[in-house]
Parts: structure tokens; sequence; C-alpha cells
């Protein structure tokens, strides 16, 4: 018989006000970027200081409110969709593209069997933690086999968020057990632990489809995005858009199988199982990060 989960033991709420001004922020550029606010008004709006909002905001997301800005309106830039252009790359100029770009978290995985997915999650002992992230709680669960779950959560909605990933597989027993899933976070967030020689192991457990769209997700670089109808045609079922769009809504590892490198037809984010602000940080949080590997690149 499965334990009930004890949820958030420790205390891991952000200190202060801190992420929800951050969060603020990012709505508020997301919703106005056509007008390009510019850090006064940001600073304004959420009862900070231009400095102290330049600050806060580059030390919790990675970059500056103005590069957030830059990377919202180049996601919002259609035409690079359309005239078959990667979406960032272009536009920052980075210079980036070859046979030597792999998966930037260096990712090996493997999917358990179909047999193993239809007792859903019978045998399996799920092991999960909570630990702050630069796009909130994280919600990291693993097995023996290596990292099966990451979800998103705001303070308060921990639970909501457990119950959302104990749902897929409703058979499994979960142990809390922060020491297990503090590595595997360490790895996922830092960049500077992203290596080839050390890859991070993931398992993939879904539909036969469901693992060939996810390991389709995991071939788009960084800075780049793929319409649902592309990630279709990649997959040999270029019928089957709508249900590329249903499988990429279920991806149980969002962040390391980039689900939010997914767009609609026209280029538009569509839904993310996380919140759209979630997936617009995301996005330009990877554009900070490519921005800081070329400067060091032109350093070298």
């Amino acid at each position: 018989m499965n334990a009930e989960p004890a949820i958030l033991q420790r205390d891991i709420t952000p200190t202060g006000c801190d992420y929800d001004i951050v969060r603020r922020v990012i709505e508020k550029i997301s919703l106005d970027y056509r007008e390009q606010p510019s850090l006064e008004t940001l600073a304004e709006e959420v009862g900070e200081t231009p400095t102290g909002l330049q600050k806060l905001f580059t030390r919790w997301a990675g970059l500056s409110p103005k590069t957030f800005l830059q990377a919202v309106t180049l996601d919002h830039a259609r035409r690079l969709l359309d005239s078959g252009m990667p979406l960032l790359e272009t536009a920052l100029e980075l210079g980036m593209s070859g046979p030597g770009r792999l998966h930037d978290l260096f990712v090996t995985h493997e999917a358990i069997s179909p047999g193993e997915y239809k007792a859903r999650g019978a045998g399996l002992t799920i092991r999960y933690g909570y630990h702050l992230s630069p796009f909130g709680i994280a919600l990291v669960m693993v097995t023996e086999r290596g990292l099966a779950g990451l979800a998103f959560a705001d303070p308060g909605e921990e639970q909501a968020a457990f119950a959302d990933m104990r749902s897929r597989w409703p058979n499994a027993l979960y142990v809390e057990d922060v020491s297990a899933t503090q590595p595997y976070a360490a790895r996922i967030f830092e960049p500077a632990r992203w290596r080839a020689e050390e890859p991070l192991r993931i398992v993939l457990i879904g539909t036969d489809f469901q693992v060939r769209v996810w390991e389709a997700l995991l071939k788009i670089p960084m800075g780049r995005a793929r319409a649902y109808c592309d990630i279709a045609a990649a997959i040999g079922r270029p019928e089957a858009a709508r249900a590329v769009g249903a499988a990429i809504g279920a991806n149980p590892l969002s962040f390391v199988v980039p689900c939010h490198r997914a767009l609609g037809k026209s280029g538009a984010l569509t839904g993310y199982h996380w919140g759209l602000t979630r997936k617009r940080a995301i996005l330009g949080w990877e554009a900070g990060q490519l921005q800081a590997r070329a400067r060091a690149a032109i350093d070298l």
C-alpha cells in the first residue's frame, strides 16, 4: 500500500517576496512586450527601484529584464518560423549552429517496456523531493534507473503538482527522499554541470507514441523551436499533429525534455502544462544562457 506523501516536510518557500516580484515582471513583459516596457516602468509596476529590480531579476532569472524582453519579443516574431529560421539564434547572432550542438543537458535515456507502462507504475519506487529552481519550486522524481519526473509549482501549489504527477503512475510506491533528488536538481539547473562525459540519465514512462514524441523533443537544441506539425513529420506521422500536441502536454519531464520549445503552427506559444508565464521564463532563461556562451566564446 502506497504511503501518503509527506508534502514539504521542510520549508523551501522563497524568502521574502522576491519570487513574486520576478513572476509579476515576467507576466508584465509577456503581456506588454509590444510596448517594450522600460526598466523604470517595470520597477514602478512592482514597487522596486530600477537598480534593485535589475539585480533581483538577474539573480533569479540568470539574465536582465531587458534581455528577457528581447527573448520574449523574438519568441513572438512568427516570421522566423514561417521562413524556416530558428527562433532566437539568428536574431541574437550567436553563430552556434553545427553538428557539434548536441542536446544541452547531454541526456541519455531509456524507456520502460509497454508492459511496465500498462501496470501504471506497479513495482516502481519513485523517490521525490522539492527544490528551488529559476522557475519556482521544482518537484523532482527519480527511480533507480534515473530521473522520471520534473514538475513545477508556485508556493502553495506543491500538493496539486504532486497529485498531478502521481496520477500518471498511481500504482507506484512514493517515498519523499530529498537526498536522492538533490543531485538531479543540481545537475538540471546548473548549466556549468552540463557535461557530455557525465550525461543525465532519464527514464521515459509513457506509451510508445508518447516516447517517440519525447525523443523528438530531446533533439531540439536550445535556442531553436519546432512546430507540432514538424515534430509529427519527424516521427513519421505527419497527419498526427493533434496527437503530438497531446503527447507534448503529457510530458512528465518538463524542461529536461524540452516541450517548451514546441510551438503552434503559426509560431504561437500555445499552452504549457505548468503555465505560459513559466514557458516564457524558460525560453528567456535559455536565451540568456546562449548569450553567455557566445560571450565566453568571444573572450576565448
